[in-house]
């Protein structure tokens, strides 16, 4: 689906520029040409046809039946989404304003935010290959439980009211629509094809036209430090297994920045070098879950309590991934 825009990407780093692929330059120049067009496709086709079913289809029904006794599900059900959809962390972030301006509680859409970028199919499939079918169940089952725990703490302590004022109002609209489905209903019904068209074509360009700089900021910055994973280094420093080298890689992680298919080869280089898994994969979550790009774009929807908050809770959950997954990788490698 996506190898279109690394098709595009090529065509314009190596055709048209000239570059080759060997060079940093023309690797990190195709992975901003690839990225940003791809995030920019996502942002206009996520968020229209999420605003088209919005018009179409009477979707606080379903925000309803999760924000209510259904709660506990709506997180599996938002964390499973995340684990489905082959987005990266900024890549994420269309689908998190589509449910947002749906009115669907934020602890649900915070589960498949923070659950995206963790885990897609194709990492699981180069998960297995490399540390075999138990480990990577268990990582499957960490990485939702982590954004099923992160959307219920975010809702305990009712996060909502440190986004941002454009998304806020939108996430209070859908919200305030709750006990008028049947009014909703014939609403719907009654709006034609063209002014549900018209709807959704307004509210793509309009947080289209607020996010899209920030974008090429954010995945410019990934760019700028793509390719310069200090591999060799980190295992040479981090790999005795201390406890403290856990956090260590974490905060290490920061900086960087990829997704969870691209940084499988990273893992598997960290791991032959002698670096203990649990901090191995410590590191890779942060670089793909908590890196400085993702950060400048969810600036744009959360006010800087609540991306402090995120990223703190991040930063834990990482460490004590790492830790667990120190003491018991030892068992579940040798049962393989």
């Amino acid at each position: 689906m996506f190898q279109v825009f690394s098709d595009f990407a090529s065509w314009l780093v190596y055709s048209v520029l000239g570059l080759s692929p060997e060079t940093k330059l023309g690797d990190a120049l195709h992975f901003f040409a690839e990225d940003v067009t791809k995030i920019f496709a996502l942002l206009l086709v996520m968020i229209y046809l999420i605003a088209l079913m919005r018009a179409s289809l009477n979707v606080e029904r379903v925000r309803d039946y999760l924000a209510g006794k259904h709660r506990g599900l709506g997180y599996l059900m938002g964390s499973g989404f995340g684990v489905v959809t082959p987005f990266c962390s900024c890549s994420s972030i269309p689908v998190f304003l589509g449910f947002t301006s749906a009115g669907i509680p934020l602890g649900i859409t915070m589960s498949f935010l923070i659950t995206s970028p963790l885990i897609n199919e194709v990492a699981i499939l180069l998960l297995m290959s490399l540390l075999g079918l138990k480990f990577t169940l268990l990582y499957i089952a960490v990485g939702m439980s982590v954004g099923m725990l992160g959307g219920l703490f975010l809702d305990s302590i009712k996060a909502e009211r440190w986004l941002q004022s454009f998304a806020a109002e939108a996430l209070k609209r859908g919200q305030q629509k709750a006990g008028n489905t049947v009014d909703d209903s014939a609403n719907v019904q009654a709006m034609s094809l063209r002014q549900r068209h018209q709807f959704a074509k307004t509210e793509m360009l309009d947080i289209f036209g607020r996010v899209w700089k920030w974008v090429i900021i954010g995945v410019g910055l990934g760019a700028v430090l793509h390719g310069f994973v200090p591999d060799g280094w980190i295992a040479a420093h981090l790999g005795d297994g201390q406890w403290w080298s856990v956090p260590a890689a974490v905060l290490l992680g920061i900086p960087l920045y990829s997704n969870a298919t691209g940084v499988i080869p990273v893992m598997e280089s960290l791991i032959v070098n002698g670096l203990p898994i649990g901090t191995t994969l410590a590191f890779c979550m942060s670089t793909v879950a908590a890196s400085f790009p993702e950060f400048i774009l969810l600036k744009q929807v959360m006010q800087w309590r609540l991306l402090v908050i995120l990223f703190c809770l991040l930063l834990v959950a990482f460490t004590l991934v790492g830790w667990i997954f120190n003491g018991v990788a030892p068992f579940l490698l040798s049962a393989n």
